[in-house]
C-alpha cells in the first residue's frame, strides 16, 4: 500500500470515536493493513481485532458514511514528518493538526527547540522574564516551544515574536479554538512566524484533560524545559516532572520566596533543577539555535573563545568560597553575565557547586 492510500486509511479510522494508536496497530497487524480490516465483515472484525463493544457500535454507524478526507496540513505517525520522538512515546498521538511553517518540523525531529512554560497568573516580574528569555532564545536561533497559555507561556512567545524567531505552540484544543479567548491575536502571529499544532481534532471539546496531555508532546521534542514561576499545583510542575522522567535538562527561574505563584518553581531548583538567572547562562550550556545565521554564529564563537582562560583563572579562585563580586573583582571581568555563564558551565561539569547567597566553591 503506498503512502497516500495508508494516510487515507488511517484517517479513517481515526475519525471514529474510540479508535485510538494501539487498535491501530493491532488490526494493522492482524489484517496487513488498515484497508483490508475495512473490508473484513464486521464479525471477524471483531473477533481477530479484538474491537469491544463501544467501538464496535461506532464502527458500525461510521460504516454508513462517506469515508472522511483528512485536511491538507495533517500528519499520521507513517508520515516522514511527523517527528520521531512522539512515536517514541508510551500514548503517542493518533494523528497531529497543524498551520504555519513546516519547515519547523524537522527542528522538533531533532529536538532542536528550547521549551518555556509557567503559570498563568504570574508576576509581572515573572511575565518580564519569559519575554526577554524567549527574545534572547530567538535571537540566538532557538525556536520557543510553550502550551500558549495565559501568563509565561504567552509572554514566552512575545518575546520570541519580537526577537523574529520561531515559536512553537502545542494547543490543548484544536486549531480553530483559542483557549484562552484574550490570546487570539497572539496565536494568530504564532501561526504565521512559527507553527502551532495539537492532536485533538477539528469540533473537539475543550476537556480539561487535554491540556495536562499536551505537556507530553511538548517536552519530547526540547533541547531543555525552563520553568519561569509557578505555584505548588501547576501544569508546569506536570511538564517538569516529565522532563525529569525523559532526561530533558530542567531550568527554573529562582524567586522570591514568600510569593506564592512561586512555590513551585523554588521548589524544582530544591530538588535539582539548574539555577537560570540571565538568557545567557542557557544559550552558553545550548550553544547556538539551529536557526541562527553562519554570519552570527561565527561572531558568537569569537566572543566565547577565552572563556577557557577564563576558566582557569576563577578555578585557581574558588579553593574558598567566593560571591560573585568577589571573583568579579579578582579575575578582572567586566562582563557579569559572561561570568556567571561560566560559573554555571562549571557546575554543570561538576568542577563547583553553589552555596546559599550566589556564592560557589570548587569541588576539591
Amino acid at each position: 500500500m503506498n503512502l497516500r492510500s495508508r494516510r487515507l486509511a488511517w484517517y479513517r479510522w481515526a475519525s471514529i470515536e474510540g479508535f485510538g494508536v494501539a487498535t491501530l496497530r493491532r488490526l494493522e497487524a492482524v489484517f496487513g493493513s488498515l484497508e483490508t480490516a475495512w473490508r473484513t465483515p464486521l464479525p471477524l472484525l471483531q473477533q481477530r481485532g479484538g474491537l469491544n463493544k463501544n467501538q464496535v457500535q461506532a464502527l458500525t454507524a461510521a460504516l454508513d458514511t462517506p469515508p472522511p478526507l483528512p485536511p491538507r496540513r495533517w500528519l499520521a505517525p507513517a508520515d516522514p514528518a511527523f517527528p520521531a520522538p512522539l512515536r517514541q512515546l508510551d500514548r503517542p498521538p493518533l494523528q497531529l493538526f497543524w498551520q504555519g511553517k513546516g519547515s519547523t518540523w524537522a527542528y522538533l525531529n531533532r529536538r532542536q527547540a528550547v521549551a518555556v512554560v509557567g503559570s498563568r497568573t504570574a508576576s509581572d516580574h515573572a511575565l518580564a522574564w519569559a519575554e526577554r528569555l524567549g527574545r534572547h532564545m530567538a535571537e540566538v536561533g532557538w525556536p520557543v516551544v510553550s502550551g500558549l497559555a495565559a501568563g509565561v507561556d504567552a509572554a514566552a512567545h512575545r518575546g520570541c515574536l519580537a526577537g523574529n524567531g520561531r515559536p512553537v505552540g502545542v494547543l490543548g484544543t484544536h486549531l480553530q479554538r483559542t483557549y484562552p479567548q484574550d490570546n487570539h491575536s497572539l496565536q494568530q502571529q504564532v501561526g504565521a512566524a512559527g507553527l502551532l499544532f495539537s492532536e485533538q481534532p477539528p469540533g473537539e471539546p475543550v476537556r480539561r484533560g487535554h491540556f495536562a496531555a499536551r505537556n507530553r508532546l511538548l517536552v519530547s521534542l526540547v533541547q531543555a524545559l525552563v520553568v519561569v514561576e509557578c505555584p505548588r499545583r501547576s501544569g508546569a510542575l506536570i511538564a517538569a516532572r516529565l522532563a525529569q522522567e525523559a532526561g530533558v535538562p530542567l531550568w527554573a527561574v529562582p524567586a522570591d520566596a514568600g510569593r506564592n505563584s512561586a512555590e513551585g518553581s523554588n521548589q524544582l531548583l530544591q530538588q535539582g533543577a539548574n539555577l537560570l538567572l540571565h538568557g545567557e547562562d542557557l544559550s552558553a550550556n545550548l550553544g547556538s539555535g539551529p536557526l541562527l545565521s553562519p554570519q552570527k554564529r561565527t561572531a558568537t564563537h569569537r566572543q566565547a573563545a577565552p572563556a577557557s582562560d577564563m576558566t582557569q583563572l576563577l578555578l585557581g579562585q574558588l579553593g574558598q568560597p567566593r560571591t560573585l563580586e568577589e571573583l568579579q573583582e579578582q579575575v578582572g571581568a567586566e562582563d557579569q553575565g559572561l561570568l556567571l555563564t561560566q560559573l554555571f558551565q562549571l557546575q554543570l561539569d561538576g568542577a563547583v557547586r553553589s552555596l546559599p547567597g550566589l556564592r560557589w566553591v570548587r569541588i576539591r
